[in-house]
């Protein structure tokens, strides 16, 4: 499923990205500006919330401070960088500009997270949510039943992690790319650089191998883990590495005997019209 999507509040359209590792929704800065003010202009938008961003900057506001770069679709449908913030900062920011839309885009945001946390307590909705948009992409029910098999074990993993003093965000990434470059040669960024994708979920356009040997890594890390009582994240880079190390020998002793590599370039992008 692609994480980067638009929501809609009223007329306009508000870029958005969930990530997965930090359990957090990123809004374009713009398009909410876009929305406070009401100016449907894209330009005219970008120039307030310019002028706004020199104001706070002089005020030492933490909402520039909070602010992250990120790759979003643009409307000529190329990733192009744009400013985007979580919710906490997008309410700071909603305070700091005048609007009669300042308490509806609270509700939105509100509404959003409820929506988020509404598939986190009742999983059987983002569970079929997951595979209808699977179904409607063209996966095969064979890719489909491994995607969400691999996720339940991702999940038993970063539960584990969660118990164990490691923090969600950036602790999670580290130990995830330590797993995903043990087993398979490759950073999860050099991975996707390999696929050709840019702000997609990696795992979204696995093919099956990849998927298995992905979910073997991380069942191996989190029973290791559990086996060693791993605790804190020095501990656990030492099981994710001894994980990874279990999927890797796999992976090594398949492509000798069948001369396939696991890796692929291949992703589920639909191909650009000329």
């Amino acid at each position: 499923m692609n994480d980067n999507t638009i929501a809609i509040f009223e007329q306009f359209g508000i870029r958005r990205h969930f990530d997965e590792e930090k359990e957090l929704w990123y809004f374009s800065v713009i398009d909410i500006v876009a929305a406070l003010i009401e100016q449907p202009n894209y330009k005219k938008a970008k120039s307030y919330w310019s002028t706004l961003k020199s104001r706070l900057k002089k005020e030492g506001s933490e909402v520039l401070t909070n602010c992250d770069r990120m790759k979003l679709i643009a409307k000529d449908g190329k990733m192009r960088l744009t400013d985007v913030a979580d919710v906490k900062t997008i309410l700071r920011l909603v305070q700091s500009v005048p609007s009669r839309n300042a308490e509806p885009i609270k509700l939105w945001l509100a509404k959003v997270g409820f929506e988020r946390m509404e598939e986190m307590t009742d999983p059987e909705k983002s569970i079929n949510r997951a595979r209808e948009n699977w179904e409607k992409l063209g996966r095969s029910q064979k890719w489909i039943q491994q995607r969400m098999m691999g996720q339940e074990t991702r999940n038993k993993l970063t539960d584990y992690w969660n118990d164990h003093d490691i923090k969600p965000g950036e602790e999670y990434g580290i130990l995830t790319n330590i797993i995903h470059s043990e087993w398979s040669g490759l950073t999860v960024n050099e991975h996707k650089n390999l696929k050709n994708l840019k702000a997609q979920n990696l795992r979204d356009h696995m093919s099956e191998a990849e998927l298995i040997f992905t979910a073997l890594a991380e069942l191996s890390t989190r029973q290791i883990a559990e086996n060693e009582i791993a605790e804190g994240l020095e501990e656990n880079k030492i099981a994710a590495v001894k994980g990874g190390t279990v999927a890797k020998n796999a992976r090594k002793e398949l492509e000798a005997k069948t001369q396939q590599k696991i890796l692929s370039n291949q992703n589920y992008l639909k191909p650009r019209i000329k």
